[in-house]
């Protein structure tokens, strides 16, 4: 058919009372955006193109159009905001705020302003606000905030003046952020009681933070009594604790028990059946975010009345023992019954800190027939007890009864490693150790006993890829620090463990054996400088080392600066009086000075303190001849009738016949370094060998010195001076250390 204008043009679409209104399954798809409705096709060109003319758009829908961009922009802040890019969300925030003006003003143009959408710029403004105080510009926020709340345009704004006082409280004006949360509450009608009860929550915590408790009280009383929260309970009870209130503290204990957690429904498909075995297995079937949300407020309750009772209790009764006993009878009658135990560890914690280990034990052994639920943390805790005690069948009885109870205590395995440890099997403490950290990835003590049995083992690869891993937990841990540069020490990379003990001595500036230790490998690398200048530090802080002593002596004989020398050895004859060793070198001291006289009369000195001391006599005989004076012949009397005593007594000692005279020969060998000093060496290192946390000493921590080291003397330029071999060979060519 024709069309109707009889042009002969294009066939015209058939008239229906449907698709002639333009309603179709297909819609207006292919209209474009402002193009006007024309079922007639009266806009239609004559051109033979046939194409559309596009109308204008109207006011109305520019305007619609940029809020449309305005909302997208918002949107777009939130969701990075959301992801974490707050930066970027700050961008979009403010393009849609200046898109939102732009909007305004092209109302303005097209006199449109009794459209205004107020609802558009009060979001705009807020997020800008939002996004300002997410990235701590907190005053560009107030600013933002302030234009929102000073508008009488927008219906209650005065409840953001809460958002403006949590940025005071953050920038710690505490009493500006309490004006501010007031006049939010003036403006915030008794309807909404849940707001105005957080309000004053946040009005209690800034007085708390200012040590106004009095006033906090007030804010937290009025939250118990209206609306109790654990929270606020335990807020509370702070403040009465710091004002020493010690019956309203129990009061508010009481208070904050009674408060019923939320309760966690059970599937009635499984609730009776697996109501008396643990959540855990049950919570795969039953679980859903409401339930979990629940359980997470149940356990946060329950924290704090856990932390609430170990705070309160040494102070609600005379002892602490008492204050624990009140708290438990009180729980126990309460809608938390099943944290009485808890409480009850709690006790036997806080009797390991006042040293009392009988009692402790007692409290943590009631745990073996009444609480089964808590069996496995007593018998960690007596394991621990009864390895400080190193009654070590125990300890290890009840570290196998925590696994058993619960194979992933991650403590409970490292208990039981520390039994094999002491032991000294070496491989299953690694198994168990190795078990705990694949329980607990961050288990401190299991990574530290690790590196400590690897180390034993001679796996020293292995022993520092663990501690290196620990430090990356514990940064200034000196016990980790000093094990990372014993071992390159060990591995003999003088120059990593050099730097190790640089960084230790950082965190322990005054640990003398740490010192010592660094002097000692400044002078295996050669620079007696840096050492002498460590040695110096170690003597400072500990001037009770006798290998320090030595050492300083030693290197002041080397740089002929005798009078110090003396200084030191003195020290070390005020320590070791029994030693001779120290007295001869001081004599030999004023001897290589030049000052003969005061050699004589302290060589005089040492041998009536030391009579069968044959060095010193052959001493003395040498200084009266070299001074012609008339004791020679007494001396050298008394060395002949020595020498012959310990040539006699040494043949009777090879034949194996007792001799005959009970009292022993002196000899030389007197002046090598006794236990003591290895003592005094391991008492220097006392700081470093110990683990803070699991009470393992490590054997070879500290440095072993020999007691009976067979040293040279320092070279000096005594030989320069043409003296003779023997003039300061004996006494100490094997007495004083390298």
């Amino acid at each position: 058919m024709r069309g109707g204008d009889g042009s002969g043009g294009e066939m015209a679409r058939p008239m229906t009372s449907v698709r002639a209104a333009g309603y179709s399954s297909r819609g207006r798809a292919g209209m474009t955006v402002g193009q006007a409705f024309d079922p007639f096709h009266q806009g239609r060109e004559s051109s033979a193109g046939g194409a559309y003319h596009k109308l204008e758009e109207t006011p109305e829908e520019q305007i619609r159009y940029l809020e449309r961009k305005v909302n997208l922009l918002i949107e777009d802040s939130t969701t990075l905001a959301a992801a974490g890019n707050l930066r970027a969300a700050l961008e979009k925030a403010k393009e849609a705020g200046k898109k939102e003006r732009q909007l305004s003003r092209q109302r303005e143009q097209l006199e449109l302003g009794d459209q205004m959408n107020l609802d558009l710029t009060y979001c705009v403004l807020f997020n800008l606000a939002n996004q300002y105080q997410r990235n701590q510009l907190y005053q560009e926020a107030l600013n933002t905030y302030g234009v929102i709340v000073k508008n009488k345009l927008f219906n209650q704004s005065g409840r953001l003046r809460v958002n403006m006082g949590n940025i005071y409280f953050e920038q710690k004006k505490y009493s500006q952020a309490v004006k501010m949360y007031r006049m939010a509450l003036d403006q915030i009608s008794n309807v909404n009681k849940d707001i105005r009860l957080k309000i004053m929550r946040n009005i209690g915590n800034a007085f708390i933070r200012m040590g106004q408790f009095q006033d906090a009280i007030t804010s937290f009383e009025a939250i118990m009594e209206g609306s109790p929260d654990y929270h606020a309970g335990f807020n509370l009870i702070l403040c009465y604790f710091a004002l020493g209130d010690r019956d309203r503290m129990k009061r508010s204990l009481q208070r904050l028990m009674a408060i019923r957690p939320p309760a966690i429904e059970q599937n009635e498909d499984f609730g009776a059946t697996l109501s008396d075995e643990p959540i855990e297995d049950h919570e795969v079937f039953d679980e859903d975010e409401l339930r979990a949300i629940a359980r997470q407020r149940q356990q946060a309750g329950e924290r704090c009345i856990v932390l609430a009772a170990k705070l309160v209790a040494p102070s609600i009764e005379n002892t602490f023992s008492v204050g624990y006993d009140w708290i438990v009878e009180a729980i126990k009658a309460s809608p938390h019954a099943a944290i009485a135990s808890e409480i009850e560890i709690a006790k036997a914690i806080q009797y390991l800190r006042a040293k009392d280990f009988t009692k402790a034990v007692e409290t943590l052994k009631m745990f073996e027939k009444t609480d089964q639920k808590m069996i496995g943390t007593a018998a960690t805790n007596l394991s621990f007890l009864y390895f400080l005690d190193g009654d070590y069948k125990q300890a290890e009885k009840y570290a196998e009864l925590a696994i058993t109870t619960d194979r992933y205590n991650a403590k409970a395995q490292t208990n039981r490693g520390n039994c094999y440890f002491v032991k000294k099997n070496f491989v299953k403490a690694k198994d168990h150790y190795q078990q705990a950290i694949n329980v607990d990835a961050v288990c401190t003590e299991a990574m530290y006993n690790l590196g400590l049995v690897n180390k034993e083992l001679g796996l020293h690869l292995e022993a520092l890829q663990a501690f290196e891993k620990l430090y990356a937990i514990l940064r200034d841990s000196a016990e980790v620090i000093f094990q990372i540069a014993d071992i390159y020490d060990k591995q003999g990379n003088l120059q990593q463990a050099m730097e190790w003990f640089n960084i230790l001595i950082s965190v322990v500036p005054t640990d003398p054996g740490v010192l010592a230790r660094l002097g000692d490998m400044f002078v295996r690398d050669g620079d007696k400088s840096q050492a002498f200048q460590y040695y110096s530090e170690s003597y400072r802080y500990f001037p009770s080392n006798m290998d320090v002593l030595a050492w300083l002596g030693a290197y002041y004989v080397e740089c002929e600066v005798y009078e110090q020398a003396v200084q030191f050895f003195e020290r070390a004859v005020t320590i070791q009086p029994a030693q001779v060793r120290w007295q001869l070198m001081i004599a030999s001291c004023y001897r290589r000075s030049g000052n003969y006289q005061q050699s004589f009369e302290t060589y005089k000195r040492i041998n009536e303190k030391f009579p069968d001391n044959v060095e010193c006599l052959r001493f003395l005989v040498r200084i009266c001849t070299d001074l012609g004076m008339k004791e020679v012949h007494q001396y050298a009397e008394k060395l002949a009738r020595t020498e012959r005593a310990k040539e006699l007594a040494q043949a009777e000692a090879t034949s194996g016949a007792p001799p005959r005279d009970s009292t022993p020969v002196k000899s030389s060998r007197e002046g090598r370094p006794s236990a003591t000093s290895r003592e005094d060496s391991a008492d220097g290192d006392r700081g470093l060998v110990r683990s803070k946390k699991v009470m393992i000493r490590e054997p070879e921590a500290v440095e072993k010195i020999d007691p009976n080291p067979q040293v040279r003397r320092p070279q000096t330029s005594s030989k320069s001076r043409g003296m003779d071999a023997d003039d300061f060979h004996e006494d100490v060519n094997s007495l004083l250390p390298e």
